[in-house]
């Protein structure tokens, strides 16, 4: 067995997307380290000025998204017909394949807004595929606890405390997992991954416990090799989102919500949503 080290801590950095709306972002779209994963949004509304105008219909081609709330809830429209609201504890999974147009909007009369929008490649062969949506409730996402420690599992087969439980979002990419993991102040845990995969931690409350010190919040570990990656929480307790992955090993082109092999790939893609012709 052997244990992961932290290879790379990359901090979020605040920015706006959409119509003027606050996030934190970490950005990895050709990091080798991060793949699948392309980007990590934080969303931390603490007024509603923090929302702006939500994110009003915008297209998409070559890539997954992911939005999970922890707190307040958006509203899903696209080009396909599809409807969806989700609220705290919920999930929103959407493959844009050759082309999607979408909106999320916060939902009325709401003031305060935590959750994440993750970005996923798609590999080439699956880039110009058909759109796909899916909501999936909080009732619908299973969780674990043991002493010290709690596990909700939205994609992939997790164990802990002796229990296993396995998400129920089947359609990420590059058997993609993903978990929202919490530990008590100085616990520790052990992850296992396959390693040949990707692990990532994205620390979004409390404090981990690092071998240069503690590790604090609206961080993202990137991990090196092996089967077993050890978390202990620091003076608080933790909470984070936690990333298994197959890394797709393509090369990244992107330009704004377009993601693609090549350029000459994005170029067609902002053509065709010019003429009309994507979603």
């Amino acid at each position: 067995m052997k244990y992961r080290t932290i290879q790379e801590i990359r901090p979020a950095q605040p920015t706006q997307d959409g119509d003027g709306v606050a996030i934190a972002r970490v950005a990895g779209m050709q990091h080798a380290g991060m793949d699948p994963v392309l980007m990590v949004d934080e969303l931390r509304a603490q007024q509603r000025s923090d929302l702006g105008g939500g994110f009003p219909p915008h297209p998409h081609r070559g890539m997954q998204t992911l939005t999970y709330m922890k707190h307040g809830g958006f509203i899903h429209e696209d080009s396909q017909g599809n409807r969806g609201e989700i609220t705290s504890g919920g999930v929103q999974w959407m493959s844009a394949g050759r082309g999607i147009i979408h909106s999320e909007m916060p939902v009325k009369d709401l003031d305060q807004m935590h959750g994440f929008q993750l970005w996923f490649n798609l590999p080439a062969a699956e880039k110009l595929g058909e759109p796909n949506y899916r909501d999936i409730p909080v009732t619908d996402i299973p969780a674990v606890q043991g002493e010290g420690v709690s596990l909700r599992a939205i994609a992939g087969q997790w164990s802990l405390a002796g229990s296993t439980v396995v998400g129920p979002l089947k359609e990420l990419v590059a058997q993609a997992d993903l978990a929202d993991l919490g530990l008590s102040a100085g616990q520790t845990v052990d992850l296992p991954v396959s390693s040949g995969d990707n692990l990532l931690v994205y620390l979004y409350e409390g404090e981990l416990a690092g071998e240069h010190g503690a590790v604090q919040s609206q961080q993202l570990l990137i991990t090196g090799s092996g089967d077993v990656l050890s978390l202990t929480a620091g003076a608080r307790d933790a909470h984070m989102l936690v990333f298994r992955g197959r890394p797709i090993r393509e090369a990244v082109a992107h330009y704004g919500p377009f993601v693609m092999n090549t350029m000459a790939e994005i170029e067609q893609a902002v053509a065709d949503y010019q003429a009309g012709r994507l979603g």
